[in-house]
């Protein structure tokens, strides 16, 4: 059986997490066998159900080297451009990112939204990516370095905010009005959408496995 990945390989899922291949198996989906990656992701305890043949369109990729790592974490204390008030348009723009997942825009989406935190608080949607990116890149990082995550969550800290360094957020580009402030039912109507592009990002019925559950031999469900 060739595949890009083997079983025990630990693999990344850019909208899901650091996750480990336990199985390679063939599924009957529209009357055609199908390969499917089965991936236990531990930071949701959660086992989704990937084909092969979209694995790579859906940015599923191996842990990166110990080079790629200690780069992404330099990354988090470069210099970077004037952060646009716009919250939606910033939001898309990481969001897009995320689903590139290479480390070095996950870096880039914790650094960014770190640093817009301390212009003003995040809206809901962007913390809610902003975590995301964050325990992202803090499981990927600590798997390529070998380093338990609390070490890695302190050094990503120290890397943002280094001690008694002058913030590094001179401005941001102001617009007509900030739209952080728009209406909460904008917000809950883009919350529904975003929650299928991060979740389920062409990860439907056939990336998941037929129905979209999860195993239900699997004890954990």
């Amino acid at each position: 059986m060739d595949t890009k990945f083997k079983v025990n390989q630990k693999v990344v899922y850019p909208s899901q997490g650091v996750g480990v291949v336990t199985e390679i198996f063939e599924k009957k989906f529209k009357d055609e066998m199908n390969l499917y990656y089965k991936i236990y992701i531990e930071a949701s305890d959660m086992i989704v159900m990937v084909p092969v043949a979209k694995a790579e369109e859906l940015g599923i990729r191996q842990i990166v080297s110990k080079k790629e790592a200690e780069e992404a974490l330099e990354l988090l204390s470069d210099d970077f451009e004037p952060i646009t008030s716009d919250w939606k348009l910033r939001y898309q723009m990481n969001l897009d990112l995320l689903k590139k997942g290479t480390v070095k825009d996950i870096a880039t989406i914790v650094r960014c939204l770190y640093n817009r935190s301390k212009v003003k608080e995040l809206p809901i949607l962007e913390r809610k990516l902003y975590d995301s990116a964050k325990k992202l890149l803090e499981d990927e990082i600590s798997f390529a370095l070998g380093k338990p995550n609390k070490e890695i969550e302190a050094a990503i800290h120290t890397k943002l905010e280094p001690p008694g360094a002058a913030p590094r957020v001179k401005h941001t580009i102001q617009l007509d009005d900030d739209e952080d402030d728009d209406l909460m039912d904008d917000v809950n109507e883009k919350s529904r959408d975003s929650d299928d592009d991060m979740d389920d990002d062409d990860s439907s019925s056939e990336d998941m496995d037929d129905s979209g559950d999860f195993d239900e031999d699997d004890d954990s469900f």
